[in-house]
C-alpha cells in the first residue's frame, strides 16, 4: 500500500522542482525527503525521479503517480475538512473557486454574509475559469465552484450537484462613438475575444450571424478588453457581470438577444453536503 506521507513528498517535489524546496515547504530535512522518495521507489518498483542540472524532474512514471497523488491527497484533505465541519461551524475553512467577474460582483457580498453568520469559518478564494474550477472540485481542492455555461457549451462532466444562481445576458461592447447595430453589421470589424469558453460562444454567435469574426486580440482581463475597445481597436462581447464589475466610461453596450450564460454553484457529489459548503452555498444564493 502506498504511503500518504511519501505521496505528499512526491507531490511537493513535483510542485517545487527540487528536493531542497520540497523540504522547506514540508518542514522536513533534505535527507528525510530523499529517504521518503527512495522508499516510495522501492514500494512502487519504479524510478520516479531523475537529475536535471542542480534540480530534479519527474520521470513519466513519476508524473503519472504525482497526478494521481494530487487527486488522492485533495480528497483526503477534503474529507478532513468535512469531518471538522460536522463538529460545527465554529471553526474551519471552506474553499471557493470562481471566475473573475463573479469575484468582482456577488462573491464579496457572499463572503461578507459568511463572515457575519459564521465568524470562525475561514474562506479561501481561487480565481479560475470554469473548466479548471470543476477539475479542482473533482480533485477535492475546493468545496464549491462558481461556474457558467452557455446554451451552446458542452455539458460538464457528471458527479456534481449544481445549483442555479443567475442568468447573465451578454452585451455587444463598442467604442462610444460607434453604432452597435446587429452582429452581422460587424462582419469585417476586428474583434477581441476572452477566455476559451467565451471565445467559443462568440464564434458560435457569429457563425449564426453568417460570418467568421476576425479576432485581433485575446484577453480575459475585462479592464484591458474595455480599454482596447474604447481606443477603437475592436469590439467585443461581454457578460453583464463583467460590465458590473468594471465599466469603462468610453464604451457603449447593447444587449445581444439569445446570448445568455447560466451561472451555477457546483458541489461535489450528491447531498447532503458538508455544513461549511452548505453555508457558503446559502451565502452565494443570498448574494445574488
Amino acid at each position: 500500500m502506498l504511503d500518504v506521507v511519501r505521496l505528499r513528498v512526491l507531490l511537493a517535489v513535483a510542485r517545487t522542482g527540487s528536493l531542497t524546496a520540497a523540504a522547506k515547504e514540508l518542514h522536513y530535512s533534505q535527507p528525510s525527503i530523499s529517504h521518503h522518495l527512495a522508499r516510495l521507489e522501492a514500494e512502487t518498483g519504479a524510478r520516479l525521479l531523475q537529475r536535471a542540472g542542480r534540480g530534479v524532474r519527474l520521470t513519466e512514471t513519476g508524473r503519472l503517480l504525482a497526478e494521481r497523488a494530487a487527486d488522492i491527497i485533495g480528497r483526503l484533505d477534503a474529507a478532513e475538512e468535512e469531518l471538522a465541519a460536522h463538529v460545527g461551524l465554529r471553526s474551519g475553512r471552506v474553499r471557493l473557486a470562481a471566475f473573475p467577474s463573479a469575484l468582482g460582483t456577488f462573491v464579496p457580498r457572499a463572503a461578507m454574509r459568511l463572515a457575519r453568520d459564521h465568524p470562525g469559518l475561514r474562506l479561501h478564494l481561487t480565481e479560475t475559469e470554469p473548466p479548471e474550477a470543476l477539475r479542482l472540485l473533482r480533485a477535492g481542492r475546493v468545496d464549491v465552484a462558481v461556474v457558467f455555461r452557455y446554451d451552446d457549451t458542452a455539458p460538464d462532466d457528471g458527479g456534481n450537484t449544481t445549483v442555479h444562481l443567475l442568468d447573465d445576458p451578454s452585451y455587444l461592447v463598442t467604442a462610444s462613438a460607434a453604432q452597435p447595430g446587429e452582429l452581422s453589421a460587424h462582419a469585417h470589424s476586428p474583434w477581441i475575444a476572452g477566455c476559451d469558453r467565451c471565445r467559443s460562444h462568440l464564434l458560435d454567435l457569429c457563425a449564426k450571424a453568417g460570418f467568421v469574426p476576425r479576432i485581433s486580440f485575446t484577453s480575459d482581463d475585462i479592464v484591458a478588453v474595455q480599454a482596447l475597445v474604447a481606443a477603437g481597436l475592436g469590439l467585443t462581447l461581454l457578460p453583464g457581470l463583467a460590465l458590473r464589475a468594471h465599466r469603462h466610461p468610453d464604451v457603449r453596450a447593447s444587449e445581444v438577444p439569445g446570448s445568455t450564460r447560466h451561472v451555477y454553484a457546483a458541489l461535489h457529489g450528491d447531498p447532503p453536503h458538508p455544513p461549511a459548503a452548505e453555508a457558503l452555498l446559502a451565502a452565494l444564493r443570498d448574494a445574488v
